[in-house]
């Protein structure tokens, strides 16, 4: 389906040239639709913050900001044959992988409730989406989701079941957002985002991008058209 595009913000994020070399850039404003496709489209996303249960609303920007060259994703032997275990859904069970990525048992956890309910209004709005990876019985192993406009892509969470059936199964997903968007073509301008490079990351194909040339690059990328958000456009094909 066609995204719907929500009433205008009124908030104001600012120049980039006057943002902090920081990766906050500021505080506050709210998680209304247009809020958030305004500060995506100006290379910024939200993230909870603070001492106690990450109370605060921060808009960041980090510099250098992670990305994966939609050319340069590793895939093992071994996530490669991961694939064959997997059947990959898109849009079936988005709350489902939000509420697994969020799941406040997990380390370093930073998707509130407020964050949850947000992303559930742009995913029915058609801006976010899930990649899952479901085993042969029906079961979720593991999955992923972000936000999409144009051909930028914003992963925000991924997420894999700590039992057997789910080894391997966010990777698994990984290659098949990959697929899906490279499926669009124009593979040198669309633009993945997974905001810091982690050292799972990294070991992904993951690579740094300073900010003034991912601003350049998400300008480029959200001049394109969507990529089909559909299963057999992500199924891997190895």
């Amino acid at each position: 389906m066609n995204a719907h595009e929500p009433p205008a913000t009124g908030w104001d994020f600012g120049s980039p040239e006057g943002w902090p070399a920081d990766d906050l850039v500021g505080a506050g404003a709210d998680l209304e639709p247009g809020t958030l496709l305004a500060a995506y489209r100006q290379g910024l996303f939200p993230m909870p913050f603070g001492l106690r249960r990450r109370t605060l609303l921060g808009w960041w920007s980090p510099d250098p900001r992670g990305v994966i060259p939609l050319d340069g994703l590793r895939v093992s032997r071994s996530l490669r044959a991961s694939t064959r275990r997997f059947e990959i859904r898109v849009d079936t069970a988005f709350a489902e992988v939000m509420a697994r990525c969020g799941d406040p048992s997990r380390p370093h956890g930073w998707i509130n409730p407020e964050m949850a309910a947000a992303y559930q209004q742009l995913h029915r709005m058609g801006w976010a989406h899930s990649v899952e990876a479901w085993t042969p019985d029906g079961r979720l192993a593991g999955g992923l989701y972000g936000l999409g406009m144009g051909g930028f892509f914003a992963g925000e969470s991924m997420w894999h079941e700590n039992a057997s059936y789910g080894r391997d199964a966010s990777k698994v997903a990984l290659v098949a957002l990959v697929r899906l968007l490279s499926a669009a073509g124009d593979v040198d301008v669309r633009l993945l985002d997974v905001q810091w490079r982690t050292p799972h990351l990294a070991s992904l194909g993951a690579v740094e991008m300073p900010r003034t040339l991912y601003l350049w690059r998400l300008e480029a990328a959200l001049r394109l058209d969507p990529p089909r958000w559909a299963a057999d456009a992500a199924a891997p094909s190895m």
